[in-house]
Order: structure tokens, then sequence, then C-alpha cells
């Protein structure tokens, strides 16, 4: 542990316990790595997330959007030999 490490207490339900201790051991690395990588990645991800719908409220905001009724053409075209391009506002 480094000066800037918390030490993180919390329970955990045993069959989580025991799919960290199979990839621990599959992967060759400690519980407490396999636990600190896992968060780090579930964080990143909820980042990666979290900026998508931002971006995606941004194109609604600004009208950069499709219209449902035209999605729902060009769903119906996939089964056709000339599948539509859907057509954006």
């Amino acid at each position: 542990m480094s000066n800037n490490d918390i030490l993180l207490s919390e329970t955990v339900p045993q069959d989580l316990i025991n799919k960290v201790d199979q990839i621990a051991a599959r992967l060759e690395k400690p519980r407490n790595q396999i636990i600190r990588e896992a968060l780090a990645d579930w964080l990143a991800q909820e980042d990666h997330r979290f900026q998508l719908t931002k971006e995606a409220l941004d194109d609604v905001d600004a009208g950069r959007v499709v219209d449902h009724q035209a999605i729902e053409a060009w769903a119906a075209s996939l089964e056709t030999d000339s599948p539509l391009l859907p057509s954006h506002k």
C-alpha cells in the first residue's frame, strides 16, 4: 500500500468471492489485484457510459435525432432486397 492508498472494507457475497478466486487462480494474480483491476475497469466503463449519455442528450437538445417512423421503416426494409438508409433530421 502506498501513502495515497486507502484500505476499503466491504462485505461481498460468497459467490462473487468464489468467482474472483477462480479468476485470480487462472491468471495467477492475488485476489486484491483482481478486485482493484475490476473496480478500475468498472469505473472507467461508467465514466464512458456517462459521456456517451451526455453526448446523446446534447444531440437531442441540438435536434440531431432520427424520426421513430423512419427507423421502423428502415428496420422493416432490412428484410428486403433493397434496405433503406435511415434519414436524419
